[in-house]
């Protein structure tokens, strides 16, 4: 019994601010990249294949603020994070501030398996993928116009941008984090989170997807993958905590997410959402905001793809 469920980011997403089309296209994406994780766990792949090749397909559709679709910071570039974990085995790779590896998700597993560190940053962790033959791309790669225009917007307002937050201008440019999580036929599981961060971003800030146990984790027990203001996602370290409300308190994976997202986080402004798969299969989507570009699948055929809340 295999299961597989994936985000695209969650925050303020309206039905009234995407036209048909846009929407038909963000739909038709997660759908795309649902069905390629679920392709290789329906042949028997492993949970970490599966979430791996569902993150890159999210990284390399410009709609999603991960990879092609990153965001810039202040100084007109890309700092891109990236981190994945095995819960079979516990072993975690991330990257953080990356620049030219064109899936940051790639070089997060290659950081796991070729050395024997958990976090490597920029330019370390691009030193590391170049080494190990990893596709590289030019500036120019990354480029979006939305997301050049998103810059603009919050340089000429003085402000940071978090990457879930509506823009008075466009309501439509959050798109922000993406992730995947996974049960396979052997019952392991996985998780993988990439992102491009924050518009307008300086200090090389870095959120909680490459934060093992904030933004990704997986064990034994469930797996996570967040979205939303990272900075309250590290410090309730929301993806061990779900895990720890199953182990010690005895929740189930819908309790212990709604604990987490809706008890814990969205009192003290923690707005966002996770993605979560547990041993048996079970999957949970909760989010605190307006709404979150999500899909899942199983073995059973049981199918979701969905923009909004409610």
């Amino acid at each position: 019994m295999y299961a597989l469920a994936l985000h695209g980011g969650a925050g303020t997403i309206a039905r009234a601010t995407l036209t048909p089309a846009l929407e038909a296209d963000y739909r038709a994406a997660l759908r795309a990249s649902l069905l390629i994780g679920t392709d290789l766990l329906a042949q028997g792949a492993p949970a970490l294949d599966a979430v791996e090749a569902t993150v890159r397909a999210l990284e390399d559709c410009p709609l999603f603020n991960a990879g092609r679709g990153a965001v810039f910071t202040h100084d007109g570039h890309h700092e891109m994070d990236a981190a994945l974990m095995d819960g079979a085995s516990g072993r975690a790779g991330a990257v953080a501030g990356v620049r030219e590896v064109q899936n940051p998700i790639r070089a997060a597993r290659l950081v796991m398996e070729q050395t024997e560190h958990v976090l490597l940053a920029y330019p370390g962790a691009d030193q590391l993928a170049r080494e190990h033959g990893l596709p590289m791309q030019p500036v120019d790669y990354f480029f979006t116009q939305q997301r050049y225009d998103q810059l603009q917007e919050a340089i000429a307002a003085g402000r940071m941008q978090l990457d879930h937050a509506a823009s008075p201008a466009d309501p439509n440019w959050k798109k922000g984090t993406v992730g995947a999580v996974a049960r396979d036929v052997r019952g392991h599981l996985a998780a993988a989170t990439s992102t491009g961060g924050m518009t307008n971003k300086r200090y090389s800030r870095i959120g909680d997807t490459p934060i093992i146990g904030a933004g990704t984790w997986a064990d034994a027990r469930c797996a996570i993958s967040c979205t939303g203001h990272g900075e309250y996602f590290i410090r309730a370290v929301v993806g061990y905590d779900v895990a720890c409300l199953m182990e010690y308190k005895g929740l189930t994976l819908a309790e212990a997410c709604r604990v987490v997202v809706h008890d814990k986080l969205a009192p003290v402004g923690g707005e966002g959402g996770l993605i979560a798969v547990d041993a048996a299969g079970n999957l949970a989507l909760p989010f605190n905001s307006e709404g979150m570009y999500r899909a899942s699948r199983n073995a059973a055929g049981e199918e979701l793809v969905e923009i909004y809340g409610g």
